[in-house]
Order: C-alpha cells, then structure tokens, then sequence
C-alpha cells in the first residue's frame, strides 16, 4: 500500500444553523471545540485494487458536548446543528433544518439524484466501538438510511478532476424505508432492503417497522467488530466485520469485487486502519425525521 498525504490550510468549522421550531426560542448550544482546525487528504494506491483520496476533516471534540444521566454524549438536542455538516462539505446543505425538535430532510423527490441545496449529512467525529441510539420516522414511499463507520472518499477522473463518492461505498447502512410503499422494500433477497436491515446483505427479522409517519427506534452497536441492529427494542440482526463471513457477503451483494471494485475494497476493511467512521444520514430524494440523537462511546 502506498501512501501520500497533503495538509490543507486550516479552516475554523463553524457548523451550526438556526433553529425553525415554530418560532420558540431555546437555550443556546454550548460552544463545539474541535480537536484540530487542519484538513488532511491521503492518496491511497494499493496494487491490485482501485486508487482513491481519504479526506479527513476537522473533528468535534467530545468532551465540548452535553451528556445525560446513562452517560450518552447528546449528538441532537433539536435546537441547533452544530457538529453536523453535509458529506464532502463545510456546512450544513438548507434542505437539512430543525423542526419540532427533529432533524428534518425536506426532499426533492429525485430519488438518489441528489440536488445542490441536499446531498447526505454526517456528524463531524469518527467513532470505533459504540452504541447509537435515535429514533426515525419516513414519509410515504419514503427512502432514506443511516450510515455509521463512514469515510470521506474522493476519486480522480481521467481529465485529473475530483470528486467525492457516495458515502454508502464505504459504510454499512442502517436502512429506512416505507416497507408497504417503497418498491426497494420488494427487491434485493429475502428482505434485505426494509427498513433496519444491513441494506442488501442480511434482512431484519423480526421486521417490527411502524408504518410511515410513526416513530421508529433504531439502537446500533458496533464493539470490536461485532455489530448489532434493533428496531423498536428487538434485536433484529448480527454479524461481524473484517471476517471471511463478511468478504463473503460483500461478494454477494450489490458491493462485490466484480460489480463495484472500488466499493468492496473500502467496506472489506471498514472503517480504516483506525477502525472508525462517521455517522451519517442519507438524501434519497424524501421527507425524512431524526430525533433524540445520541452515543454511548465503548473503547476507552
């Protein structure tokens, strides 16, 4: 593997948006501090396997956000975005907002044609072993998915420009989705696109989703490698990263070596050599809600 790494001028990340709750003030956020302002790319040329450019961006200082009582470091509160911004960018897109204390995505209704004012939207902190809890609710014939483990990666094209590929080529996704009126919910194997399954490798079971417009709870841990998704407090999958079983399922899914190489390389060794990623939610061209955001960190 051969490595180059550039270091961009530091930047100040102010990443944060006005509340539209109907119009009630709220307390201010607390300040987000950062643990470095530089911006670092890393050129990855492995023999044998598609090159690509690792974007690392300044990130939130944990220890500059609220918790609560179980010790859950509050990545939502439903009063501002700070810490949020779009993926492969600086801000915050305006088709991302607050409203009713929720994290809102207005769509487009585009599908994954994802416009300017839009695009996917991830939490600026890279986690490794941790327990994410929140709770969902789509529009109907609604689409969306929660990435976790994420990375910024870009590509150069012949004519030597670059340009940012989807998040989900490096990252598992939590999938949500209308079941009853989605058509993804009716493709893929055995159920492996409705909403909490691992999206198209391994189906939730029980499949326990409330219709469009009710409120879902998803809680997904990942420690040393095994990873857990619930649905409304059931357990309702498991496997376990960087295992034969897993290149397997890559194999056989949409991300194999044949149909997508650059996409099984990065979800093959998920999350880097540090194991870790972003959390990230994703513009699929629909009215989307999140709420009551928030973390367990596990390694220590």
């Amino acid at each position: 593997m051969k490595k180059s790494i550039i270091i961009l001028a530091g930047v100040s990340m102010a990443l944060a948006m006005v509340s539209c709750n109907n119009g009630q003030k709220k307390a201010a956020p607390a300040e987000i501090k950062w643990l470095s302002e530089e911006t670092t790319e890393v050129e990855v040329n492995n023999e044998g396997a598609p090159s690509y450019i690792a974007v690392n961006k300044p990130e939130v200082d944990l220890s500059s956000l609220p918790t609560d009582a179980e010790g859950y470091y509050i990545l939502f509160d439903g009063s501002s975005l700070n810490g949020w911004r779009g993926y492969g960018r600086d801000t915050v897109t305006a088709r991302w907002t607050i409203e009713d204390d929720c994290l809102k995505f207005t769509g487009s209704n585009t599908g994954e044609g994802q416009t300017g004012e839009g695009g996917d939207i991830i939490f600026a902190h890279k986690f490794k072993d941790f327990i994410l809890e929140l709770e969902w609710k789509i529009s109907e014939g609604g689409n969306s998915g929660i990435f976790y483990l994420a990375q910024e990666i870009k590509t150069k094209a012949e004519d030597g420009q670059e340009r940012y590929e989807p998040i989900y080529i490096s990252s598992p996704e939590y999938q949500v989705l209308d079941n009853a009126n989605h058509p993804d919910s009716f493709l893929g194997v055995d159920g492996n696109r409705k909403s909490a399954s691992l999206y198209d490798m391994i189906p939730a079971n029980p499949q326990n989703q409330k219709p469009f417009g009710e409120w879902n709870k998803c809680k997904i841990m990942v420690y040393q490698g095994t990873v857990v998704h619930y649905q409304n407090d059931e357990n309702v999958l498991e496997y376990h990263l960087w295992t034969p079983q897993w290149t397997d399922m890559l194999q056989k899914s949409k991300f194999s070596q044949e149909k997508w190489p650059l996409a099984f390389e990065l979800l093959n060794n998920c999350g880097g050599e540090s194991h870790s990623g972003y959390f990230g939610f994703q513009d699929h061209g629909n009215d989307v809600w999140y709420r009551n955001i928030r973390v367990k960190v596990l390694d220590k």
